[in-house]
């Protein structure tokens, strides 16, 4: 479906939480020839806030009946990964061109439905992995494209984790099986932009979680990945150091005679040597952008990666969730993704 260039795209918003409140929504509204005609929350607070301050016209309970009762050329689906569920599928099933927030689902039972779906209906659709969409990240991809990689090591480091406030003890996000932690969180980052520098996928994996029963998620989580080229990565996620990263890098990839390190959004370094400095860009925007121009013109080449593609960043984490569970049993990532 490609919609024509004299009616405004229509948008429907699955989720009223903090990522649509404060990047989506007001990215949307930036753009022309855009309307965002219904919005959807089992929160009733948060559907009404959120309504009332973008000026949204028509609120829903239940996302099916949103899907029968609106005409939509696009759904933003920003709901949790746990609540993910058919909406989703149904709405790529209507001819709905699909934008899904990462991580895309906490089950690739889940994610492979409404990938099923996606690719039977051929709508537009990509997962929010916005970096791929910042410069600094595609001129580390142009430096590796012709490089043999052989390590690739990825860490995310912060202080001691404190207990979440009595009122929230309800609230998913300090739920363990239904937020995942960071691990969970970034991990699917991690990888996902590992992927796109490197050109490599994952295709074994295997994790080990420390997660003292005091603390609502883990103090440390270490996965350790086979690439598909035969190279390793390692992820590192630590919620117990005080220094915190202490000036290293987010990404140290270690290739055939030589090392890339990117700095968080700052810098990439090559041999130690600083050969990129980013300058301020807002990736949020730059991939909604992007989106839309794609389902205005049908132009699907200029979207950086479709829900399909978006399995491989997600299965990866997922399997080393599982590996954890199981005392860190190596786990075939293929086999994973279609079991």
């Amino acid at each position: 479906m490609m919609t024509s260039p004299h009616n405004n795209i229509r948008i429907a918003i699955y989720g009223a939480g903090s990522w649509a409140n404060r990047t989506h929504i007001p990215n949307l509204l930036r753009l022309d020839g855009v309307e965002i005609v219904a919005l959807c929350d089992t929160n009733p607070q948060a559907l009404k806030a959120t309504a009332e301050a973008f000026q949204i016209p028509r609120t829903y309970q239940d996302g099916h009946e949103m899907l029968a009762r609106e005409r939509i050329d696009v759904l933003y689906s920003v709901v949790p990964a746990f609540a993910r569920s058919d909406v989703e599928a149904a709405a790529a099933a209507k001819g709905i061109h699909l934008f899904s927030e990462k991580p895309q689902a906490t089950t690739m039972k889940v994610a492979r439905a409404i990938d099923a779906a996606v690719r039977q209906s051929g709508v537009l659709s990509t997962v929010c992995f916005r970096e791929r969409y910042r410069p600094l990240f595609q001129e580390a991809r142009r430096r590796l494209q012709d490089k043999q990689v052989v390590h690739v090591r990825f860490q995310s480091i912060g202080g001691l984790l404190t207990p979440p406030p009595p009122e929230s003890q309800g609230d998913w996000h300090v739920q363990m099986e239904k937020a995942g932690g960071s691990g969970f969180d970034w991990g699917v980052h991690a990888v996902d932009y590992t992927r796109f520098m490197t050109g490599l996928n994952v295709v074994r994996a295997q994790a080990f979680y420390h997660h003292p029963p005091a603390y609502h998620f883990p103090l440390s989580s270490s996965f350790h990945f086979r690439l598909s080229n035969g190279a390793t990565m390692t992820m590192t996620f630590l919620l117990a150091d005080p220094t915190g990263l202490d000036g290293e890098a987010w990404f140290t990839i270690v290739y055939e005679g030589g090392r890339l390190a990117v700095y968080g959004y700052d810098r990439i370094e090559v041999n130690g040597e600083t050969v990129y400095k980013a300058d301020e860009f807002d990736p949020w925007f730059e991939q909604d952008r992007v989106f839309i121009e794609a389902v205005r013109t049908g132009d699907r080449q200029i979207i950086l990666n479709d829900y399909h593609d978006g399995l491989f960043s997600l299965a990866p984490v997922l399997a080393g969730w599982e590996s954890s569970r199981r005392n860190g049993e190596c786990i075939d990532v293929a086999s994973f993704m279609e079991a």
